[in-house]
């Protein structure tokens, strides 16, 4: 977990919600995901909040990776091959190879607060932010040539953030200062 105001990361006991770890960023942590025993980070850098993708190991710490395009880009997942990064403003997912390089875009169609991937689908937080967070969860199947988005529940609150443990999905509800878990109707 990430505090943009802090620059920390933080590694939590999933079990007890306890502080198991703290760490300072090389910048603001606007993301993370794990990919095969590392974790990938979205970092913004500098008074233009340029943002990279970083590597993190417990081991070695930070490592920058590579720029995002354009110098923007927020969420990510990872399908257990590759890196996903999201432009919220382009209303777009880029897929990355291992060496950073964008070998795939998928259109959305609107903005993105969050991404994830579950039982072979991506499923998408989107909509707009302004004027009242008006967000819906989309899914979609990426292997798809072009893939149809499509809206499979309304989210209720001002959600950042996605995530799926096997069982749930797992947002933050930001103006309550908390983290909410669901599960999508059939």
């Amino acid at each position: 977990m990430g505090s943009r105001d802090l620059r920390r990361i933080y590694a939590i006991d999933p079990e007890n919600w306890t502080l198991l770890e703290e760490k300072e960023a090389p910048g603001i942590p606007w993301a993370a995901v794990t990919t095969n025993g590392e974790v990938r980070f979205t970092i913004g850098e500098g008074a233009d909040d340029d943002r990279y993708v970083y590597r993190y190991t417990a081991e070695a710490g930070f490592s920058k990776m590579f720029a995002c395009p354009e110098f923007t880009g927020s969420y990510l997942s990872f399908d257990g091959r590759n890196l996903y990064l999201s432009q919220w403003y382009k209303h777009r997912i880029l897929k990355f190879d291992a060496n950073g390089k964008v070998i795939d875009q998928i259109v959305i169609g609107a903005e993105i607060c969050g991404h994830t991937f579950a039982e072979g689908s991506l499923y998408v937080l989107r909509g707009q932010e302004q004027p009242n967070e008006d967000w819906q969860i989309a899914r979609l199947n990426p292997q798809d040539e072009t893939p149809e988005v499509k809206d499979v529940a309304v989210v209720p609150f001002a959600c950042r953030s996605l995530t799926f443990d096997g069982e749930l999905f797992w947002s933050n509800y930001r103006a309550k200062d908390t983290i909410i878990s669901f599960a999508l109707p059939n």
